[in-house]
């Protein structure tokens, strides 16, 4: 067996799992279903949806704690129970969640496009995240995808084509619009919409 060339880095991976998984029974009662937004940013999106969708548990996630602190700022402010930001890898919140918890519906809205081919195993819409988010969602569950980054939209259509978890849907609306930061400076961008078969 070889020695394992990361030990740092797995602790941490775990440290934080391990976290979470401490936290988020508390947010996402047992049998629970909730809409998650990974790659949430300052949480401009989802507070919006939160405060149009007050009986929904909304849920974001973040890889930066800047931004999650931002996002915190908003639901404070807005006083919305039923919005809660956590600062999380997408694949950490994914393993830590408990198993009977289900997601309603996944918003990624444009998630980084990591541009370069070399960084391209970078991208969150891949094989094994869709296995894993469809784990916890019900036949039917919408999974919105927004990118201004048209091969990223591209690749991530065939993602979704070619998993047996995902079907993706005539429609191509989110579920309510609210222009994201990106949005708003980008000269175009493309959505679509799956479903959970």
């Amino acid at each position: 067996m070889r020695p394992n060339k990361f030990p740092d880095y797995q602790a941490l991976v775990a440290r934080r799992r391990e976290a979470l998984r401490q936290e988020l029974p508390a947010l996402v009662e047992s049998g629970g279903v909730f809409t998650l937004e990974i790659g949430s940013g300052h949480g401009h999106y989802l507070a919006a949806y939160a405060a149009a969708h007050p009986a929904e548990l909304c849920i974001g996630v973040d890889l930066s704690p800047e931004r999650v602190a931002r996002a915190v700022r908003k639901q404070v402010r807005a006083r919305l129970a039923n919005l809660h930001f956590l600062l999380a890898d997408a694949d950490d919140f994914l393993a830590s969640l408990p198993a009977d918890r289900r997601i309603a519906s996944i918003l990624v809205l444009f998630p980084d496009p990591w541009p370069k081919r070399r960084h391209h195993k970078n991208r969150l819409i891949r094989p094994s995240f869709l296995t894993a988010v469809a784990s916890f969602a019900r036949p039917g569950t919408p999974f919105y995808f927004r990118t201004d980054h048209e091969p990223y939209f591209t690749e991530a259509r065939a993602e979704f084509a070619s998993h047996s978890d995902w079907e993706i849907s005539a429609d191509s609306a989110l579920p309510f619009e609210e222009a994201t930061v990106f949005e708003k400076r980008a000269p175009q961008h493309f959505t679509l919409v799956a479903r959970r078969r």
